[in-house]
């Protein structure tokens, strides 16, 4: 039962971050003990989001596609990679223009 509420948080996540238009904005973040992203320079993240870097202790620098921020955080969005979409960082960086992408899951 509990797979099953967590699964459809993912796809509830997953449908608000590919949004009608087929773009979608990223923000690079490294996860936290309570579970919150916290948004860093996007200098961290691998700009095709094909590679996960790891922060030490904090955890692993990762895409965070289609949330919103609140003060240096971001929720409502998902970690899972959009495919067929036009991905783009907060910052400008194109991630990935259309096609099919990879998709990643954060967390434990």
């Amino acid at each position: 039962m509990v797979v099953l509420g967590v699964l459809s948080v993912m796809v509830v996540g997953y449908c608000a971050a590919v949004q009608d238009d087929d773009d979608v904005t990223a923000d690079c973040v490294v996860r936290l003990d309570d579970g919150t992203y916290e948004v860093v320079d996007e200098d961290y993240c691998d700009d095709d989001g094909t590679r996960v870097y790891y922060a030490g202790s904090r955890g692993a620098y990762l895409w965070y596609y289609g949330g919103r921020r609140v003060g240096n955080r971001v929720e409502g969005g998902t970690t899972l990679r959009p495919s067929d979409t036009n991905i783009t960082s907060r910052g400008g960086k194109e991630i990935q223009r259309g096609g099919f992408g990879r998709s990643w899951s954060g967390g434990s």
